[in-house]
């Protein structure tokens, strides 16, 4: 058993200081160039360049506005990892291919893996973006396009992966690196190095949010340093 590292690329420009967490907004909700001199997905490559290093492989899920450099698809590349959609808008059987279609003619392959941006809850996160969390439909949807997998945004680790009848494996949940979303009394860091040695568990990590803490990043570079951890087969 093993970590299915999931990494959801959220903001193109982070959100620190002020004038990236601006250039992200506006690439989200209008249009900005990808910019290197602005920091273009800088803390995706951090990222990549820590597991490339512990030759961990990861799921990597994309929206429309942090679709990968050419220097961040090398990285990808390298570590042998899976492109997958962060899906945004999430309104219609067609408003998802059409998305899963933005990412395959930009990166040049077919995506076999989907994530939905979001939670539910009401909180629209940029101009495509769909509020409603609805995990029924991305499954069917997922099946419908061929794809693999479906991780999905619950807070409970020990929730078990189902198999659909046309193969599509999903993970209803995920171990959230970030506090926020996780309860630090049950489920710690070493809950996670004990559990995954015996259950496939995914770890959700979102760059900009790890990078700005020390300790996440200590964190981090624990599981990936100790745990194996696969992409599906």
């Amino acid at each position: 058993m093993a970590l299915i590292i999931r990494i959801d690329v959220d903001r193109p420009y982070g959100r620190r200081p002020l004038l990236r967490h601006f250039l992200s907004r506006l690439s989200s909700d209008l249009y900005f160039p990808r910019l290197a001199g602005f920091g273009f997905l800088a803390e995706l490559e951090t990222i990549l360049t820590l597991l490339n290093e512990a030759r961990a492989r990861a799921y990597v899920f994309f929206r429309r506005c942090t679709l990968p450099s050419r220097s961040i698809l090398k990285l990808l590349d390298i570590g042998r990892h899976e492109i997958g959609l962060h899906l945004e808008n999430s309104r219609s059987l067609p408003t998802f291919l059409e998305e899963t279609q933005i990412v395959e003619r930009h990166v040049g392959r077919k995506v076999l893996a989907v994530s939905k941006h979001g939670s539910g809850g009401g909180e629209k996160y940029g101009f495509h973006h769909y509020a409603p969390y609805e995990p029924a439909r991305y499954v069917e949807w997922a099946q419908l396009a061929s794809m693999r997998l479906f991780l999905g945004n619950l807070e409970d680790p020990t929730l078990q992966p189902t198999k659909a009848a046309t193969g599509l494996l999903v993970f209803p949940s995920a171990f959230w690196l970030e506090p926020s979303w996780r309860d630090t009394k049950e489920f710690t860091v070493g809950w996670l190095l004990d559990r995954a040695r015996y259950q496939d568990i995914v770890l959700l990590v979102h760059p900009e949010n790890v990078l700005a803490d020390p300790e996440l990043v200590t964190d981090f570079k624990r599981l990936i340093g100790t745990l194996e951890s696969r992409v599906l087969e």
